[in-house]
């Protein structure tokens, strides 16, 4: 095994670690909703702090269950992860486009090369 195939092997493992381990461990059993983002922690320590507390304003749409509301969350994600690929990609596409362009031309003003109809 190659030392790339050792390392992408090892992140990998990582990954599945940090996705698996919360679970097995049982971290976060005794609340409710064991693994609520962070807005729904934030309006709970609100709400502890000032009873009285309203919001200035209110979403735009609410999603019917915590199960949209996070495939929608992914969603974005992956759109997110898409264009950042794409924007990437068409850059490095581009460099490497210019650096054969260059080299072709390099090779071609090269001395001792002469054009065929000579």
């Amino acid at each position: 095994m190659s030392r790339n195939a050792r390392i992408n092997a090892l992140l990998l493992l990582a990954v599945a670690a940090l996705a698996v381990l919360p679970l097995v461990l049982g971290l976060g059993d005794h609340k409710e909703e064991p693994f609520a983002g962070s807005d729904a922690e934030a309006e709970t320590a609100i709400t502890e702090i000032e009873p009285d507390y309203e919001p200035w304003f209110s979403p735009l749409y609410e999603p019917p269950s915590g199960e949209v509301e996070s495939a929608l969350f992914a969603l974005q994600a992956a759109l997110g992860a898409g264009v950042l690929a794409y924007y990437f990609g068409l850059r490095r596409g581009r460099r490497q486009g210019e650096e054969r362009a260059l080299a072709a031309s390099e090779d071609a003003t090269a001395p001792g090369i002469t054009p065929e109809g000579d």
